[in-house]
């Protein structure tokens, strides 16, 4: 599960998710809430299921903007781990 996808099976993963893009070593998606205190609080949900996952992306909040940046640091780049992550964020997003 910690296996580094190939390029192809990178776009491939990146072809099933919405608002998604690769970053180098990662894959990076902004959300916009409706206020601060709706982007801590979906901070704070995207932690408990990164939690939940024992993978914890980084997070930028900035007023009602959240900035996920998954990648998967002991494979050294992206693997299955990061796109279910990204599939459970976007299924509470």
């Amino acid at each position: 599960m910690n296996e580094r996808l190939t390029q192809a099976q990178i776009d491939q993963a990146l072809a099933s998710l919405s608002g998604w893009s690769q970053q180098g070593n990662a894959i990076v998606r902004t959300f916009t809430l409706r206020s601060f205190p709706a982007a801590l609080a979906f901070a704070a949900a995207v932690g408990h299921l990164a939690e939940r996952a024992d993978h914890h992306p980084d997070i930028l909040i900035q007023y009602k903007r959240v900035t996920l940046t998954l990648s998967t640091h002991s494979a050294g780049g992206l693997t299955v781990k990061d796109f279910a992550l990204a599939r459970e964020i976007d299924a509470i997003a």
